[in-house]
Formats: structure tokens, C-alpha cells, sequence
């Protein structure tokens, strides 16, 4: 039996009946097809459940992968922007192929209605525009613009780019300044708001949430414009970008309750409109740590599923406290305990028991624990700014444009480190430990701190 097209499957059931003649079933097999990515990467650390995450949430990516990304190989098959952007950096770090991520950024680039929108998933043969995901495309370029020097193949996106903020921009309450009224199927996140995971205020307007993650992709915007000599358009970005996430601030942050309420009524909370006040910078350092405490204990506010965990990490990271990483990997632990060999796209119940932005870890294990991102646009400079959590030992390794990344820490009492970095021979750069800093250049250093 060989169907048209590719089947996902996790068990075969054989239901056989024979008459006076024996059977023998000679040979039972399958066979494995997708994208060719082959894992250069590697981690290891002392937590060996750590290595069983790795190693999961790898075939979990590289099984969401044929000729272009695809959200899950069993049910839809389809490419969508939220989904692809965390495939696209899994990519990127686990395997250094980019190949699929520049496809993906030009398939979306190609769905593109004359409302100035991309589609929601692309290629389909259904129209379908998720707004948000049309913010994600910019950031996904924003992400590749950081990763890889490729200046043609950024700047075709430069005027699509400006349609998509423009379309923002004239759906922006003039009263309130936030994001007004919104069409579409708003989405943000499962399991939370309704049962279509639509932002509270998208649809009457005022959603904090809609509102401070256009105002975080207006800056990214504005950086990549301003590369290319667009300052005027750069500065444009950026002072909307302040002015929406300042009168947000205004008109949704509770001080007493030390959250981001989801619209100025102030009648709900989520992590979400927590997570985008930190990215945006709509709250200042102190109320951002702050927040982020209270979003992580809070009971009686909205949670981010495995999708928007992610973005949890960023806002984490950004305001100093991504040593809660290591104890935010309970959902990944409670899946390998019920059996799973690939992550599923939520909490149960759930429809896919595969969804690649569930094996966002691998990612997060080389830039979050590991600590190594691109210091500068291109990835021509490294920052490596380890957070172990309680771990004591970490190894890791990634392909970089320029040869591979490996670094090799252990702790030495609490707040002591002993570090071996290797870089590419023409790559430099900064490793952050602590309040220290310290300068990297090509070959391999051994640190003590």
C-alpha cells in the first residue's frame, strides 16, 4: 500500500484471518520521508533529561519538514507564519541550512493580499489572514537579517514590510492611541481568551496585547530600515513604537496588581499582554522584572501555551531572569512521561501529538541556556551570556556562516565559571557572565570567572 501522499502515523494495527492455509508475513516496514536537514548541533549538559528533550524535540522539527514548513505531518501540512518562525530558528541553529527559512520568508512574500496582509499559511488553497502572523513575517526577517549577511535578499522585503505596518496604522484609535476595532481572525494563543484564542479587544477595539506587539515589531522594523539608509521611515516606526506602547502603559498596567491588563477595562490578564509589555519596553527595567515575577505566580490570569512559550523565553531573557528557563521545562518532561516521541502542539486534550514550535528547546538550549546570539546584524559578531539555572555543566555546539560555535561551562561555586569557548577563525565577540564581559576572538580561550 503507497498513497499519493505522505502518511504520519505512531502505531499500525494488523487485524488478520486466516482459513486452513498459513500466512507468513515475510516483511512489515515504512519509510521515513522529509526535508534532508542534518543536526550539526549539539547539547549536553548534567541533567540527562535535558539530552532526551534535545533529542525529541529534534524529531519533532525535522518530521515538520518537507518542502516547505509545515505545522504538523499528520493533520493540516500547512506553513504558517507563527509556526515557521520558531522552525525557522530551530533550523538555523540546530542544522545551518537556511534554505527552507528564505523559502518560507518568500512564500509569504508571494501570499500577500491587496490589503497589504500575508496570508495566514501559504501555500493553501484557502484564503485565510491571521493579522498577527503577518507581524511574526517581519520579525521572522528581522530574525534572519540578524543571522545571515544577505542584504539583496533582505531588501526586496523592505516595501512589503511598510504595507504591513501601514495597514496597522490606519486601524489605530485616535482616541486612545492603541490599535483600534481589527478584522480577521486575530489570533494569539490557544486555550486562553475564546475558544478561537482571539485577543481580548480585537474585535471592539483597545487590545493591549495587539496593540504592544505591533509597537515591538514597529522597532524591529525600524532597525532593519535604518540599515538600508530609510531613517526617515526608521524614525516614523519608532516614535509610533513609543507612542503606542506609552499609552498602553497608561491605560492597561494595574501598579497595584503589578500586571498588563488585556484591555484599558481592565477586567482580564494574561501572560501575554505580560510578555509583549517587556518586548515592547512599554514598561520600564524595574516594573519589567516585576511583571515578570508576577506572571510566573500569578493564578487568576491567562497562560501561554507551548506556542507562546517562546515568547515568554524572549521577555525573560530581556529582563534579566532567563535563569527560571531551566524550571519552565516542566510541559516538555510531563510529555516525555506520557510516551510521547515527538511534542505536541498543547496540553492534552490535543489534536496533534507532533507541532514543531513545541520543540522550541532546541533552540532555547543553544541561545537561552547557552547563551549564544548574534551580536550584531549578520551574525558577525557572537554574544554568548550563559544562563545555567541549577544546571552545573553545559556543553554546546552550532554552525555559524563561518564554522562551528562551541562552548563548554561549569560552574564553580554559585557564582563562579569556568568556560572554554571556540569560535571561527574571523569571528569575535563578547561572552556576559554575571556583570562581567569579556572579549572573544577566533580559535579556542579558556576562561576562568
Amino acid at each position: 500500500y503507497r498513497p499519493m501522499w505522505f502518511r504520519a502515523y505512531r502505531y499500525v494495527q494488523m487485524d488478520i484471518k486466516t482459513l486452513d492455509q498459513e500466512l507468513v508475513i515475510e516483511d512489515f516496514h515504512s519509510m521515513h520521508t522529509g526535508y534532508p536537514m542534518k543536526l550539526k548541533a549539539s547539547f549536553t549538559s548534567n541533567d540527562p533529561s535535558l539530552e532526551e528533550i534535545w533529542k525529541v524535540g529534534w524529531r519533532t522539527a525535522r518530521n515538520c519538514e518537507g518542502e516547505s514548513f509545515y505545522d504538523m505531518p499528520y493533520y493540516e501540512q500547512l506553513q504558517y507564519t507563527g509556526d515557521s518562525r520558531i522552525q525557522a530558528l530551530i533550523g538555523l541553529y540546530t542544522t545551518g541550512d537556511d534554505r527552507l527559512m528564505r523559502k518560507c520568508i518568500v512564500d509569504f512574500y508571494h501570499s500577500r493580499t491587496p490589503e497589504g496582509l500575508t496570508q495566514g499559511r501559504y501555500p493553501s488553497s484557502r484564503l485565510q489572514i491571521i493579522p498577527t502572523f503577518s507581524l511574526f513575517w517581519v520579525s521572522m526577517i528581522h530574525d534572519y537579517w540578524m543571522l545571515r549577511k544577505d542584504d539583496a535578499f533582505v531588501k526586496q522585503f523592505l516595501p512589503a514590510i511598510c504595507e504591513v505596518m501601514s495597514w496597522y496604522e490606519e486601524r489605530i484609535d485616535e482616541k486612545k492611541q492603541m490599535l483600534g476595532p481589527l478584522t480577521r481572525w486575530n489570533f494569539v494563543d490557544w486555550d486562553n481568551f475564546n475558544s478561537w484564542g482571539v485577543a481580548p479587544g480585537a474585535e471592539k477595539g483597545n487590545s493591549s496585547i495587539l496593540s504592544m506587539q505591533l509597537a515591538a515589531t514597529l522597532k524591529q522594523a525600524a532597525e532593519i530600515l535604518k540599515a538600508y539608509k530609510n531613517e526617515h521611515q526608521a524614525k516614523l516606526y519608532t516614535d509610533l513604537a513609543a507612542e503606542l506602547s506609552e499609552n498602553t502603559y497608561k491605560q492597561c498596567f494595574n501598579a497595584q496588581k503589578g500586571l498588563m491588563a488585556d484591555t484599558p477595562e481592565q477586567d482580564s490578564y494574561s501572560q501575554h499582554a505580560g510578555i509583549w509589555a517587556v518586548l515592547s519596553d512599554a514598561v520600564n527595567e524595574k516594573e519589567a522584572k516585576v511583571l515578570m515575577k508576577n506572571i510566573l505566580t500569578a493564578d487568576s490570569i491567562g497562560k501561554v501555551t507551548f506556542f507562546y512559550r517562546f515568547y515568554l523565553t524572549q521577555a525573560l531573557k530581556k529582563v534579566g531572569m532567563a535563569d527560571q528557563y531551566y524550571n519552565l521545562l516542566t510541559p516538555w518532561r510531563d510529555m516525555l512521561k506520557m510516551g510521547l516521541t515527538t511534542f505536541a502542539e498543547k496540553t492534552e486534550p490535543t489534536r496533534s501529538d507532533c507541532h514543531a514550535w513545541s520543540a522550541s528547546p532546541n533552540y532555547d538550549f543553544l541561545a537561552t541556556i547557552c547563551g549564544i546570539m548574534p551580536e550584531s546584524p549578520g551574525f558577525t559578531r557572537v554574544l554568548i551570556a550563559p544562563v545555567l539555572g541549577e544546571l552545573r555543566e553545559v556543553k554546546g555546539s552550532m554552525p555559524h556562516p563561518g564554522g562551528m560555535i562551541s562552548v563548554d561551562f561549569k560552574r564553580k561555586g554559585n557564582d563562579g565559571l569556568q568556560a572554554t569557548v571556540i569560535l571561527p577563525e574571523k569571528l569575535s565577540g563578547t561572552l556576559l557572565w554575571k556583570e562581567k564581559r569579556i572579549l572573544l576572538h577566533g580559535a579556542e580561550q579558556d576562561l576562568d570567572l
